[in-house]
């Protein structure tokens, strides 16, 4: 079964503020189009067994995708979907959105501190992460999809949380492009710490970077610490498959390592449903276990596109 760890999902871009609003129908009108509406995100999502749908909030960039509407799109497939609410700790609100959010069964947390505006250990944030860990709800570390002139890049260095998990070592922390570009960090967090994970949003695009990533985390040990994220629309999941299981291509014919086949297919389906302890009861029977597993996700009978 295919598990994408990061989707997005909105009414239409200008619920991400004028600056990502702005960059967003400029990819629309690109050969191909761009559409992050329900329609296509429903429709992308065919040969996934289970996906998180992740809202967002930035006071500083003006963009709200609210808890009710990622809880409306959960609702129609509860199956396998689960919810993530964008709670943005810089806004005095942050508290009675996360109550909203968790009453309405969402089951995590997104947060973006280059959109929002603050370094991962500021106060309010920290307050943030201390609730998320004695709530047991993961905090999903991501950027919006684009970089606005904005934002504050620096924020979203890796190195930070660090602290983070020295001081809540039992939050789960998922840090999203595997920290890119500061990847080397990243891998370094991973191999430090047990509750801190990665996906692959933002780089299955750029499958030469995707690959050198990928077989550094595997030659460093925490291969099995990485999620597959699609990171849709920005990349559809099933180019996002497609993208890790052609990797080895590089490898053939040289003297460039191949990383197994087995270890990039527990990537694909790694269900983080189970490995974060996600209070997600209506898709709990779900199992990521290549034993349970059809070679193929099926969804309402019929088969995914992609091909292993």
């Amino acid at each position: 079964m295919i598990f994408d760890v990061l989707t997005r999902v909105w009414h239409s871009p200008e619920q991400l503020g004028f600056e990502l609003a702005e960059g967003i129908r400029g990819l629309a009108r690109r050969p191909g189009g761009f559409d992050g509406t329900l329609g296509s995100h429903r429709q992308a999502l065919e040969c996934v067994g289970c996906a998180l749908v992740h809202g967002f909030k930035s006071h500083a960039l003006g963009a709200v995708v609210p808890a009710e509407f990622i809880a409306g799109v959960v609702g129609q497939e509860p199956h396998r979907l689960a919810g993530i609410a964008g709670i943005d700790p810089m806004c005095p609100s942050w508290t009675e959105d996360l109550d909203r959010a968790k009453s309405l069964g969402l089951v995590g947390v997104n947060i973006s501190p280059s959109a929002q505006g603050f370094h991962p250990t500021h106060s309010s944030a920290m307050r943030l992460f201390d609730r998320c860990a004695a709530e047991h709800l993961p905090v999903f570390v991501t950027r919006p999809g684009l970089m606005t002139p904005s934002m504050i890049m620096e924020f979203d260095r890796p190195t930070p949380w660090d602290e983070v998990a020295r001081t809540f070592p039992t939050l789960k922390i998922v840090l999203s492009e595997i920290g890119s570009p500061w990847i080397d960090e990243t891998i370094a967090l991973l191999s430090k710490h047990p509750g801190i994970y990665a996906d692959t949003s933002g780089i299955t695009s750029q499958s030469w970077r995707l690959y050198t990533t990928l077989l550094h985390a595997h030659e460093a040990g925490v291969l099995d610490k990485i999620f597959l994220a699609s990171g849709f629309p920005f990349t559809s999941p099933t180019a996002a498959v497609e993208a890790i299981y052609s990797l080895n291509s590089y490898a053939l014919g040289t003297n460039l390592t191949a990383i197994p086949r087995a270890a990039l297919r527990l990537i694909v389906e790694r269900n983080p449903i189970e490995t974060l302890s996600m209070r997600a009861p209506l898709m709990t029977g779900l199992s990521g276990s290549p034993a349970a597993v059809s070679e193929r996700a099926t969804l309402g009978g019929q088969r995914s596109p992609v091909r292993r």
